[in-house]
């Protein structure tokens, strides 16, 4: 059975369709109807398959930020398959599409969305990421998440660079209830400190720690982040437990040139990827899978504190795929 099959037994039964589901789904619509239905559209252009089919769909694939490396790849596999099955019929061909897109996330290494908590002490969760892809809304977010869970959350406002960074966190601590470290040092080093020593001595369950985003300067970067790892790791054995990268996915192949300068400085674990909702370029989720092999964690799909879920590839490819299950 193939993966485009198993996902329309899955959902055939409605009671698989559960709320994160349906986020997905109204959360993808966007890239949904710009995939989609371009892919509709070539099938009735095209009833059967030839080189110009294969040249407009690498053009569709490529335009919904599925990566130029990725699209190629996929392209001599879907070609090969044709060729060896004697596929003929553009209809049939979508659901052989969708196959051999996820291929990569079904076959190979398999790489865990969950998050690795620590069994004796305080998990520590790092978030790292440029200004502005929404790193402070997802520490705030999980940590609302984190909560639900019945989890003892502390915020450390380690971003001790960019102008209001504090304030913002300490506004989303006061929201959520959660308490949150910070001090007058410009040393974030020196704040992370006191929130792990916090943690220890008030038995809090999970530390969700702010940093700045200066990757225009790779090597003061590299220096600082190694400082904060070595201060977490002197305190709690193993920790940071999770390095977070917060991608914003409205930026397409920017934020993948991210992942992999980031990848080069630091320890990466797993991947936020923002505003998803907001994009028609949803493709990017195969584009990070296939460029830097690790795992996206958490997506965002909308504005509410209860937006940003858990990644999930069955209900991902429900949401690209709605109309077509």
């Amino acid at each position: 059975m193939g993966l485009f099959d198993k996902i329309k037994n899955i959902f055939s039964d409605k009671k698989e369709i559960n709320e994160n589901t349906v986020k997905y789904e109204e959360g993808l619509s966007k890239t949904r109807v710009e995939f989609t239905s371009k892919l509709g559209k070539l099938s009735k252009k095209y009833k059967e398959v030839t080189s110009d089919y294969f040249d407009e769909l690498e053009e569709i694939l490529i335009m919904a930020d599925v990566g130029v490396n990725t699209v190629m790849e996929f392209m001599d596999r879907l070609k090969d398959r044709v060729k060896k099955e004697h596929i003929t019929d553009t209809d049939m061909l979508k659901e052989v599409i969708v196959d051999e897109l996820f291929v990569i996330y079904v076959e190979g290494e398999i790489l865990t969305n969950k998050i690795k908590f620590n069994e004796n002490g305080p998990t520590v969760l790092l978030f790292v990421g440029v200004n502005g892809v929404g790193k402070t809304t997802s520490i705030a977010k999980l940590g609302y998440l984190l909560k639900k869970q019945g989890k003892k959350v502390l915020f450390v406002a380690g971003d001790t660079f960019r102008a209001g960074a504090k304030e913002q966190l300490v506004m989303w601590g006061n929201r959520l209830d959660v308490p949150v470290v910070t001090n007058e040092s410009t040393d974030p080093s020196a704040v992370i400190y006191d929130g792990i020593k916090k943690s220890l001595d008030e038995n809090f369950d999970v530390v969700l720690i702010d940093t700045a985003g200066r990757l225009q300067n790779k090597v003061n970067l590299m220096k600082e982040l190694e400082k904060i790892n070595k201060v977490i790791g002197k305190q709690i054995e193993g920790a940071p437990h999770e390095t977070l990268l917060v991608i914003d996915a409205t930026t397409g192949q920017n934020g993948i040139s991210q992942a992999e300068a980031f990848k080069e400085i630091t320890n990466i674990t797993g991947i936020i990827l923002t505003k998803l909702d907001g994009t028609a370029k949803g493709g990017i989720v195969l584009a990070i899978k296939e460029s830097i092999n690790i795992p996206v964690k958490y997506v965002g799909l909308g504005e509410k504190m209860e937006d940003l879920i858990p990644f999930d590839i069955e209900n991902y490819i429900y949401g690209l795929f709605k109309d077509m299950v």
